[in-house]
């Protein structure tokens, strides 16, 4: 019984020791696509494109502030007739209103723009990924590889199983120029 579990076990151990195997730096690969700057360069654009309408929406909430203090300034002075009082109060809580609304405005105008960024930076970093599976498939099978793993998912593999040089150069990128390669890179 002992020597048909171990027999059993041993059989896709084999197997899988006749798979030609290699890993690629997914990041790597993804930040030196084709794309990956025309794509940063839209979603940055996207992304200030929001912080100025928020800054729009934010201007005008602060005239009507500067409004309201003046007006409470008028309110305040002892010489006011009833009338004029009233007609202040009532400004003040229609500008207070108005403020209410473009808070209200800011915060929808900035959760609906946040979500709109990051519902384009996955729609992008798909059709990035999509691409990149099709170039490594190419790869796969030119090269006759059973396996592409990424590398930063694989808890240890020889630096000798590692295409990313390769994939890099089949994209037409210098590897020894490749973005997100060493320490300077970082963050970036």
């Amino acid at each position: 019984m002992k020597k048909t579990a171990l027999a059993l076990a041993l059989v896709p151990a084999l197997a899988f020791a006749e798979a030609k195997i290699a890993t690629v730096d997914l990041l790597v690969l993804v930040r030196n696509h084709p794309d990956y700057d025309r794509n940063e360069k839209f979603i940055e654009s996207k992304s200030k494109d929001l912080q100025k309408k928020g800054d729009e929406i934010k201007a005008e909430g602060e005239a009507l502030q500067a409004d309201g203090k003046k007006m409470m300034e008028q309110f305040r002075n002892p010489m006011l007739n009833d009338k004029a009082k009233a007609d202040l109060e009532k400004k003040l809580q229609d500008i207070q209103q108005k403020l209410l609304q473009i808070e209200q405005r800011y915060r929808t105008e900035m959760m609906r723009g946040d979500q709109d960024l990051r519902d384009d930076r996955a729609r992008l970093m798909k059709a990035t990924t999509d691409d990149l599976r099709a170039r490594l498939k190419k790869f796969a099978e030119a090269g006759g590889y059973d396996f592409i793993l990424d590398s930063n998912v694989v808890p240890f593999s020889k630096k000798e199983y590692d295409v990313t040089d390769g994939v890099l150069a089949e994209m037409g990128v210098d590897p020894r120029k490749a973005k997100g390669r060493g320490p300077e890179d970082e963050g970036k």
